[in-house]
């Protein structure tokens, strides 16, 4: 049992929006691996790094995804930093991954910086773009296809997905 389809990219690429929208239309469920996180840890993915530390939070994100990609049959999102973990890339293959990309102007537009996310509390802006620059090409080596939500609304990117996987809404 892996999952239809897995949704990687940063913070305001729409990995949740995106997701629930997928699942929807393919009448199946959705999860996210930063929603298990937190509901394993009883607290905010933000309040994990201030009291644990990254390390601890990335080994929680570790086996949230193992569990997810063994066990979901539907649509899942992973967290932006998942796909930094070799682990994690390893288990991605040969799964229907499609990475959500999304310029900084949109996401700041979409989730605004000042949200809190650990990663980018100082110079969120250059600190989004460092981000990147690291992420992309993991993003890119997991995915079977690439989709641009820039200038897009949700339901375009989600039948973008569709159209990128081959797949047909239920």
């Amino acid at each position: 049992m892996t999952p239809l389809i897995v949704l990687v990219g940063p913070p305001g690429s729409g990995k949740s929006t995106v997701g629930a929208l997928l699942a929807a239309r393919l009448g199946c469920a959705y999860r996210d691996t930063d929603a298990d996180i937190v509901a394993r840890a009883g607290k905010p993915i933000a309040d994990i790094f201030v009291d644990e530390g990254e390390p601890h939070f990335r080994e929680l994100e570790r086996q949230a995804v193992r569990e997810a990609v063994a066990g979901h049959p539907g649509v899942l999102a992973l967290g932006g930093g998942a796909i930094m973990d070799d682990g994690t890339r390893a288990l991605l293959a040969g799964l229907p991954v499609v990475f959500l990309d999304v310029e900084l102007a949109d996401a700041v537009r979409r989730v605004g910086l000042d949200a809190p996310r650990p990663l980018l509390a100082v110079n969120p802006r250059r600190r989004w773009r460092e981000l990147m620059e690291q992420r992309r090409p993991l993003y890119t080596e997991v995915s079977r296809a690439v989709v641009a939500t820039d200038g897009r609304t949700p339901e375009d990117v989600a039948q973008a997905v569709l159209d990128a996987l081959e797949l047909k809404p239920a």
